[in-house]
């Protein structure tokens, strides 16, 4: 009888530690490479790469004629928000007539690291303190709440 009570509470601690694992969650669309090597930069247009590998992950920002398939393996992170674990990236160039012009292949391995500038990006104009925003609003509203011609909302004028 201990022994079974030995086993049960052994397969109860092993569900338990099994329960408090992170799941793996795979994002993205990352092209097939057999399909990928059906596209031949100068002759494939855009119609055939759709055909082929489905609509893209993300459409460059200021470029149009670059398509990114992406996929992504995340793990969730207590307190935190993910923990990416792996990132690959198929981009491909189109030219003006939309004909694949350039492909290449990118992985986490690629990736470099970014420090900020831990100081603000520097703006035009002047700097205004705490004391000079709050006081400099002071005069420039009236008391007066009735509409006045070219102002229908109200809230006073000059």
């Amino acid at each position: 009888m201990a022994r079974l009570v030995n086993h049960a509470t052994a397969l109860a601690a092993f569900l338990a530690l099994a329960a408090c694992s992170n799941p793996v969650d795979q994002r993205g669309n990352l092209p097939d490479h057999d399909k990928l090597a059906q596209i031949k930069p100068g002759t494939t247009d855009k119609a055939t790469v759709t055909q082929l590998l489905g609509s893209p992950s993300s459409i460059a920002t200021f470029d149009a004629n670059t398509w990114y398939y992406i996929s992504q393996k995340v793990r969730p992170v207590v307190f935190s928000k993910t923990e990416m674990l792996d990132q690959e990236v198929d981009a491909i160039d189109f030219d003006d007539k939309g004909v694949v012009r350039d492909m290449r292949h990118v992985s986490m391995a690629d990736g470099e690291a970014v420090t900020p500038n831990p100081k603000a990006t520097p703006a035009p104009g002047r700097e205004f303190s705490v004391l000079e925003q709050l006081l400099g609003n002071l005069g420039r509203f009236t008391g007066n709440k009735q509409a006045a011609p070219g102002n229908p909302g109200g809230g006073g004028g000059p």
